[in-house]
């Protein structure tokens, strides 16, 4: 974990080097003496520098200039002011490009990005390498022992593009031939006698442009991800060698690029990055009026997924994280502009650090003037003066004052776990099992499957902690890989929805967590294929087919939602509105109980959900993807009574709860709504930003668009006060 300071930082992007374009006609230092000053003012503590303007180091191949970023240093540290260096490799300057065209990436072989955007160029050429090595070095020796500098982000949201060049290919053979040894293990591994695709040769290999077979697709986008995942750890590696003590180094992750294994990219830094952007306005209200159909890409929109992009960055080292950016005014594009209303900030960062964000840092400090990003709103807008963006973080800075160290690392609660698999979402990519309303090939296919759930215990007040695949057996940041047993006491509930991709000793892993007193729960298309992508000769869920009690070896999608009965007898309460969506199952029951049946002439000869004992624990099958209200009363039957003791809240309304390094229980609670809520104290708590106490029973009050942040006392003491509290 980094050596972070015992507050939640607070600030901004900042480019001070972009001045003289602002305004040709005001003095650079004039302006850097007013920046900072609003800074202070809006006690922010952190700002990020220099990531993004390589050519302004070195106009020239072999000129550097490397004082212009020390007036800011040396401003930031007379205000208390931490600062974080971005290496600029992910925006090449034109001489270099140039000088080298041979480094331009190429989308598909022989075919070239262009220049004019950034992150253009193929960085594993020695080319390249050689002199973005040269500037790291020449940054971070001239800066590394500044006393303002905290840490180093390198790079900047790596994994844009998939390279094709010919160099990269001819890396991705090597790297086959070291992990399969010789070509005829490639042939059977593969299945490559499918379309008379048998290798005679290391030569014969195609190039990936227009490759039809899965199990190659499998192996290039984990290859794509290793080259990123080599190229930050090689840079992580070279500041290394200069920082002091106490620095640490990351990257920013832009959680959804098609190049990046955030958990084995993380492992390679001191703490996870990421950029978590977000629709403002409407976007954020309870009731929640997004469709069930609407897509999470790089921007997402919902309450709930806001609450999975922080999970999902926890999850990269099962550790508290940073966020290197997020909404200041309107993001995107010059046709989306919808800045918040007043309170969202304050919610939306509230939100992160509920669930484990040790900095929230705004890009960025003033609205650009020029190029692709003039309508991504700053803190400060075109102008450069100071207004309602402003004034709301200043706000939010004053909360963090008045916090300290209480919020700083909270380790977030977790009703429910759910297993999450980058590589079964690459490959639903380009073979997704679903559709898209218009019956084409839907590539959001894994997420489809992977978020009715999530959003599902989210709508039920549970909260939810992600692990991916490879943490459940593997170590993962500082810590080690869980064993079942340690598992199923840490996390009751185990949901894997969408696993298709699966290690044998991930299986296992499963069966032995059920075993071991845990409740896994499975979801369509986990365990039916292996590591290699091929479809399993057993009955599906495969090799989890006697832990289970059924089988399955027929599957359907949905052109339309199915309705879902309730069972006669069973415990599971089916809402009116239940249905599947989708897809189905076609689950076969030999040893388990059934909870949910479909409500169809067709369908309803198969259970939607069952479940059974399996020695200390339990295996439940949900054979569909679950719609809204489904979903809901599948995590509320999972885990009946929340974590946050929190009961009955109104629709807007969440409370979000975790335990502070110093061991005190803190809850935030959110109104995510125009709407003023009131709602009981399940125990005594003190107002974190205001001081005054709130006796068990009596009413918290929430006023539009408002946050509360209350604590009590230690964990166990308030974890034993809620229990005893549950109905």
């Amino acid at each position: 974990m980094a050596d972070l300071p015992a507050r939640v930082l607070f600030g901004a992007a900042y480019y001070h080097e972009y001045t003289p374009a602002y305004d040709p006609e005001l003095r650079p230092d004039e302006r850097l003496k007013t920046d900072l000053d609003l800074m202070a003012d809006a006690h922010f503590t952190v700002i990020r520098v220099g990531e993004s303007v390589w050519s302004t180091w070195e106009p020239e191949n072999g000129r550097f200039d490397l004082d212009w970023l020390q007036p800011v240093l040396d401003g930031a540290q007379e205000r208390r002011i931490s600062v974080i260096i971005g290496t600029p490799t992910y925006a090449v300057p034109p001489w270099l490009a140039r000088q080298y065209p041979e480094i331009t990436g190429e989308y598909a072989t022989g075919q070239r990005l262009g220049w004019g955007a950034r992150q253009e160029v193929d960085f594993t050429h020695p080319a390249f390498r050689f002199h973005a090595e040269r500037i790291i070095r020449k940054i971070v020796a001239r800066y590394a022992e500044h006393p303002a500098v905290i840490g180093w982000q390198v790079d900047n949201e790596p994994g844009l593009h998939l390279f094709h060049n010919h160099g990269v290919f001819q890396r991705f053979i090597d790297h086959l031939r070291a992990q399969y040894g010789d070509i005829e293990t490639l042939n059977r591994e593969w299945g490559l006698v499918y379309w008379s695709h048998r290798l005679s040769t290391w030569a014969d290999l195609w190039t990936p442009d227009s490759n039809a077979q899965p199990q190659y697709d499998v192996a290039w986008r984990e290859f794509q991800a290793r080259q990123v995942t080599e190229f930050i750890g090689w840079q992580a590696d070279i500041v290394r060698e200069y920082t002091r003590p106490g620095q640490f180094v990351t990257t920013c992750i832009s959680y959804t690029r098609q190049g990046v294994q955030d958990d084995e990219l993380a492992a390679r830094l001191d703490i996870a990055s990421g950029n978590p952007y977000y629709d403002m306005q409407d976007g954020l209200l309870l009731p929640d009026p997004t469709p069930d159909t609407h897509e999470q890409i790089w921007k997402t929109t919902g309450v709930w997924s806001l609450y999975q992009t922080a999970d999902w960055m926890f999850s990269s080292r099962q550790e508290p994280f940073l966020v290197t950016e997020t909404n200041a005014q309107s993001i995107g594009f010059p046709w989306d502009n919808r800045p918040a209303y007043d309170g969202q900030w304050r919610q939306a960062a509230w939100a992160h650090v509920a669930r484990g964000a040790r900095m929230i840092e705004y890009w960025q400090w003033q609205t650009l003037r020029f190029g692709a990003e003039t309508y991504w709103g700053g803190v400060l807008p075109h102008s450069g003066l100071p207004g309602r963006t402003y004034a709301e973080l200043a706000r939010l800075g004053e909360d963090f004052d008045k916090a300290g160290s209480l919020v700083a690392g909270i380790e977030p609660d977790a009703d429910i776990a759910m297993v999450y698999s980058t590589p079964s979402k690459w490959l639903m990519q380009k073979y997704p099992p679903l559709a898209t309303a218009e019956g084409e090939p839907d590539p959001a296919a894994y997420h489809r499957i992977f978020d009715p759930f999530y959003r599902g215990a989210f709508d039920a007040g549970r909260q939810v902690r992600i692990i991916h695949a490879r943490q459940l057996h593997d170590p993962y940041g500082e810590q080690e890989g869980m064993t079942p047993e340690a598992a199923a006491r840490r996390h009751p509930v185990l949901v894997v929805p969408g696993l298709y991709i699966a290690h044998d000793e991930t299986v296992h892993w499963l069966a032995a967590y059920a075993q071991a007193g845990g409740h896994l729960v499975l979801g369509p298309r986990t365990a039916y294929a292996d590591h290699e992508a091929r479809a399993r000769h057993e009955p599906a869920p495969g090799r989890l087919t006697e832990a289970a009690g059924v089988r399955y070896d027929e599957f359907s999608n949905l052109q339309r939602e199915v309705p879902v009965r309730a069972v006669p007898g069973s415990p599971f309460e089916v809402p009116a509105d239940a249905a599947a969506t989708q897809w189905i199952d076609s689950l076969t029951v030999v040893d388990a109980d059934v909870l949910a049946a479909y409500d169809d002439p067709h369908f309803g000869r198969w259970p939607a959900i069952t479940t059974r004992r399996h020695g200390a624990g339990r295996v439940t099958c949900v054979g569909t993807v679950p719609g809204r209200d489904l979903a809901r009363a599948v995590a509320e039957w999972l885990a009946p009574a929340a974590l946050s003791g929190w009961r009955d809240l109104p629709e807007s309304v969440t409370a979000t709860t975790g335990t502070s390094p110093e061991g005190r229980r803190v809850h935030i609670v959110h109104n995510w709504s125009w709407e003023p809520a009131s709602v009981p104290a399940p125990v005594d708590f003190s107002d974190a930003l205001t001081g005054t106490s709130v006796p068990a029973g009596a009413a918290l009050e929430l006023g539009p668009w408002d946050v509360r942040v209350i604590v009590s006392a230690d964990a166990e003491q308030t974890r034993a006060a809620e229990a005893n509290d549950q109905p």
